[in-house]
């Protein structure tokens, strides 16, 4: 028999099983839970409709109303395809956005939780999956609550804001959807402001300044993703060449998938690794191992300063005879 692993960065989560639907209860943190009560949301992924080979998924907040409505080429974890509406807990649209093979395309429009049109971003055909922390996307049109336009066209003054709609994290000018000139921002969880110029979309220089009024300088990227030595594909091998499937698993065909939650941390050392979905307690241990044992990765930077970055990710345990 051979041990077969399969790995993929996730930004969601699952669990749980039904003939013709399967029902997921999910934390907003990531993490699954077995009931529906202690969840701060319900996943349904049904089965596709007459002559479709996609899966209909749907979301839902504790109260009922619906928190998103899409389709999956995969039941798990969904790989969205086409259309994908999100809604707010009062029931009001957040955004229509579509997607091709799990990756923003085309026009994605966002709405104030008043129901408002909020912006209008515009992402590229494909994106490179070595490049999500970026925003990869052009500033079409965006309104302020009461309705008033900011930027048409691409053109104007843009004032971005934070998920609650109550603070500013960064403006400046755009022109035909790029950023242009001079941009300032504050990330007020990390608590840092920053300067940023910006030629055609491009970043050419940035300074940020921390609580403690300490500046670190950066260019041609603000966020860059932590990264294997190597790269993913020696992570793979990594992987592959060290797990040892557990003799009771192996010999009672015991299969599945761990879907793991872990931390690079500042120094490149991977720590906090967490079973987010088991499927037993000796693969789980060895999925663990692995991960914790991983040699010390490329720091992430954001701003120009080394940070934490949480990843999940699934493992295949599968044996072939």
């Amino acid at each position: 028999m051979k041990l077969l692993l399969t790995f993929a960065l996730l930004f969601t989560t699952v669990c749980c099983f039904a003939q013709r639907q399967n029902v997921y209860f999910l934390k907003n943190n990531g993490k699954y839970v077995t009931t529906r009560d202690s969840s701060d949301y319900v996943r349904v992924v049904r089965e596709p409709d007459s002559a479709s080979a996609l899966y209909n998924v749907f979301e839902f907040y504790p109260n009922g109303k619906n928190k998103l409505i899409g389709k999956s080429s995969v039941i798990d974890p969904p790989k969205f395809e086409g259309q994908c509406m999100e809604y707010y807990a009062n029931g009001k649209r957040k955004s229509i956005a579509n997607y091709k093979s799990g990756q923003f395309t085309g026009e994605e429009y966002e709405f104030y939780p008043n129901g408002k049109p909020y912006r209008v971003k515009k992402y590229p055909d494909s994106i490179d999956v070595n490049d999500m922390l970026q925003d990869d996307y052009l500033v079409i049109t965006e309104f302020d609550s009461l309705g008033n336009a900011l930027v048409i066209d691409g053109n104007g003054y843009y004032k971005g804001l934070d998920d609650h709609f109550k603070n500013i994290e960064e403006e400046g000018n755009l022109k035909d959807g790029y950023r242009s000139g001079m941009w300032k921002g504050h990330d007020w969880g990390s608590k840092i402001i920053y300067m940023e110029t910006y030629d055609n979309g491009k970043l050419i220089s940035g300074v940020s300044v921390g609580e403690k009024g300490d500046s670190v300088k950066y260019s041609k990227s603000r966020d860059v993703e932590p990264q294997y030595k190597g790269g993913l594909q020696a992570f793979l091998n990594y992987v592959g060449n060290n797990v040892v499937y557990p003799d009771y698993e192996r010999a009672h065909n015991i299969q599945g998938r761990v879907i793991l939650k872990f931390i690079v941390e500042r120094s490149g050392k991977v720590s906090d690794v967490e079973v987010l979905s088991p499927v037993s307690e000796a693969i789980d241990k060895e999925a663990v191992r692995v991960i914790t044992e991983s040699p010390d990765w490329i720091p992430g930077t954001e701003y120009g300063r080394k940070i934490r970055v949480s990843y999940t990710i699934p493992l295949m345990f599968t044996l072939n005879n």
